[in-house]
């Protein structure tokens, strides 16, 4: 008997925590990134932070899961910069475009890592420089919808097919990073860049040339 009573109190302990556990989960669920408004708890809110701060929207050195006032007010900000509704809501043509200019924190490591791999012999120009053509392909149709999908594409970077990738970026490229998020571009605009020096495709040398910073030469 004693041992029913409390097989019947545990399951009803376990129930409890079920439900505590699940509630604020299925509330964060229902709030997805393509709909996303003031008053909201959400996972996604978070990402949504980090990626205005990157962009300098997003001032509170807090990352929180709550949507308020400074979410709202950024979200605004950034609607009214790029020709959106500026609702402060985080719709899906709102998303869409803060994804195509902004970066997650594993976007921005790996941005740093390929500013480290291809530029840290460049001065800090030249390396806003290599992140800024990054996110000019990023913003292209030509080109890969994700960060790393544009730096890993086959053969698009030298440094990811030597290895010079995976080495560890110091503090210099992860400031270039998020100087060339928030809209900084040395280049003109540029989709490519080559060294005169080495270069040896003749298809490089076609491409309308905007300017050249240290050993690079960048190109639409």
């Amino acid at each position: 008997m004693i041992n029913n009573q409390i097989y019947k109190y545990s399951i009803t302990i376990i129930l409890a925590f079920v439900m505590t556990v699940a509630m604020p989960l299925q509330a964060a669920k229902a709030a997805t990134p393509a709909n996303l408004s003031y008053g909201n708890y959400s996972v996604d809110v978070p990402d949504l932070q980090f990626r205005l701060k990157t962009m300098g929207y997003f001032d509170n050195e807090q990352i929180t899961t709550f949507y308020g006032k400074m979410t709202e007010e950024a979200v605004r900000q950034f609607q009214a910069d790029y020709g959106l509704k500026a609702d402060g809501k985080t719709g899906e043509k709102t998303w869409t475009e803060i994804k195509k200019s902004s970066a997650n924190q594993k976007e921005l490591d790996l941005l740093a890592r390929i500013i480290y791999a291809e530029a840290r012999g460049e001065s800090y120009k030249g390396q806003v420089a290599v992140a800024a053509v990054v996110l000019n392909r990023l913003a292209s149709d030509e080109f890969p919808k994700t960060i790393k999908g544009v730096i890993e594409q086959s053969g698009a970077f030298t440094a990811v097919n030597d290895g010079q990738y995976k080495l560890t970026p110091n503090s210099t490229a992860y400031k270039a990073a998020l100087d060339a998020l928030k809209g900084n571009d040395p280049t003109g605009g540029a989709l490519y860049y080559f060294n005169p020096k080495t270069a040896t495709s003749k298809w490089i040398w076609s491409r309308k040339q905007t300017v050249q910073i240290g050993n690079h030469i960048f190109a639409v």
